[in-house]
């Protein structure tokens, strides 16, 4: 049977500049069927690094005569990238099966359903044994009604069979498949941060999060659980990484990794093998943590760890509660500072939209930003994703006006506030952008800092047209 992945074409978040990351949830999948699966035909198609269109990508698809395509699906804003893609497969063989998952079609599975008669297979919540056990039954022509985690059509009917344990242990799982991209490797890249040779790519120290905050879609997806792999399976693929494709900057994708005794026994791998002057590598962190750990820091920096990034979401501690997020506004500063200290990028991203926010809100909200002070302020629209809370209660609530997914990305206002419209969040989110970065003192100091990360960034930064495309949301 020949199984064939694909990244399909899309536009990358255009506020963090060009950057190209390799597509890590296809191919830690595609490792795991050649890993345990029967010795299947497996391909794995990057339309970005291969530079792959929707007309070119059409051709692929004819000329690889795939059985099975599993399209990547991380976010809910390339619903659409992915729909264009089954569609195509069944354009060209109405009899090649499609599979879909992630954190989006997780959630609304049976819409998705209903809906695309082009999707054949949702895979819910972790995809790694689902995946193998249907392309097993594909291949035995078995029944699915056993393979848990997996919902389909059956006469008509949409199906759900019931949930899949998590791994037990994230160990057991083979490094991804980077030797099925590793002819266009080296066009993977961050440009913000990372000089030219380089490369980016991402790596998964753990899965899922210990927090339950309305806004993040992980809780549901990871059914509230948190894992983590050993320090050495973390120090492994980072030294693959390195020493087999040539790549030297890394993001720790982990929604809340930590910095507590786990991650300085990463940080121990990683000086004792020698990696720590080789790597650059970065990870979120919450503002707790940073002020809690902070004997971290040193060791963090050591191990090679350039840039910590803090969600501290937004200046009124009420509506920092009502996330449930569980965070102090009042320890903000204290985090960034403690990180900058320690000559380590400090990026902080921030909630803008919020039920609450109007003109006035807006302002204290912006001094308050500027209080804190971080080395790069990423401000976002709250978004309400599938599989959220915030979604459940602004759908209850008729509170969307926008049910476009390619604008659920954090740039585009999808509902208004109590006391703004869409128009004037999109307005208010520019205004933030224009506030942080108009100041000449920022730029200048950040066009000459000492800090690397820093410098290197604003640098680039004063080369980009981030404040017009902004602006080009409201006009």
């Amino acid at each position: 049977m020949k199984i064939l992945f694909v990244e399909p074409p899309k536009e990358f978040w255009f506020v963090m500049g060009e950057y190209l990351p390799p597509p890590l949830g296809i191919l830690q999948l595609a490792a795991f069927l050649e890993e345990k699966g029967d010795d299947w035909d497996l391909e794995v198609l990057d339309c970005q690094a291969q530079r792959v269109g929707w007309k070119k990508l059409k051709r692929r698809l004819e000329s690889s005569d795939p059985d099975l395509v599993v399209v990547s699906a991380l976010a809910t804003c390339n619903t659409y990238t992915v729909l264009r893609t089954v569609s195509l497969v069944k354009m060209i063989d109405p009899g090649i099966k499609t599979v879909v998952g992630g954190q989006h079609f997780s959630a609304l599975a049976q819409e998705s359903l209903e809906k695309y008669p082009e999707i054949d297979f949702i895979i819910r919540g972790e995809g790694e044994i689902t995946l193998l056990e249907l392309a097993k039954s594909l291949d035995q022509e078995k029944a699915y009604v056993n393979i848990q985690g997996l919902s389909y059509r059956y006469n008509g009917n949409v199906m759900h069979n019931p949930p899949r344990p998590l791994i037990r242990n994230l160990d057991n799982l083979p490094l991804p498949g980077y030797h099925f991209v590793e002819d266009h490797a080296h066009r993977y890249h961050f440009r913000m941060m990372a000089k030219q040779g380089a490369g980016y790519a991402m790596v998964e120290a753990s899965r899922g999060c210990q927090y339950h905050c309305t806004f993040c879609s992980q809780w549901s997806f990871w059914n509230g659980r948190y894992r983590h792999k050993s320090p050495g399976r973390v120090a492994d693929e980072m030294e693959y990484l390195y020493q087999e494709m040539g790549i030297s900057f890394l993001w720790l994708t982990d929604d809340n990794l930590g910095l507590g005794p786990h991650t300085r026994k990463i940080c121990d791998e990683l000086i004792n093998r020698g990696l720590s002057e080789d790597l650059k590598w970065f990870v979120q962190a919450r503002s707790d943590a940073i002020i809690k750990n902070q004997e971290t820091l040193p060791k963090l920096r050591k191990a090679g760890n350039y840039w910590v990034m803090a969600g501290l979401e937004h200046h009124d501690p009420a509506t920092i509660n009502s996330y449930q997020k569980g965070i102090r506004t009042e320890d903000s500063r204290q985090a960034m500072d403690l990180i900058k200290d320690h000559d380590i990028f400090a990026q902080a991203t921030f909630i803008t939209g919020d039920r609450s926010d109007s003109h006035q809100s807006m302002e204290r909200f912006r001094e308050f930003v500027n209080h804190v002070d971080p080395d790069l302020a990423i401000f976002m629209i709250l978004t309400p994703f599938p599989g959220t809370a915030l979604y459940e209660t602004a759908h209850t609530n008729g509170w969307l006006e926008d049910y476009n997914w390619s604008n659920y990305d954090m740039v585009h206002a999808v509902m208004p506030t109590e006391h703004l419209t869409r128009n004037e969040v999109q307005e208010e989110l520019f205004l933030c952008y224009r506030d942080y970065y108009g100041s000449l003192k920022r730029r200048i100091t950040g066009v000459f800092s000492k800090n690397q990360f820093k410098r290197t960034t604003y640098r680039y930064m004063a080369g980009q047209g981030l404040l017009q495309s902004l602006r080009g949301l409201i006009e």
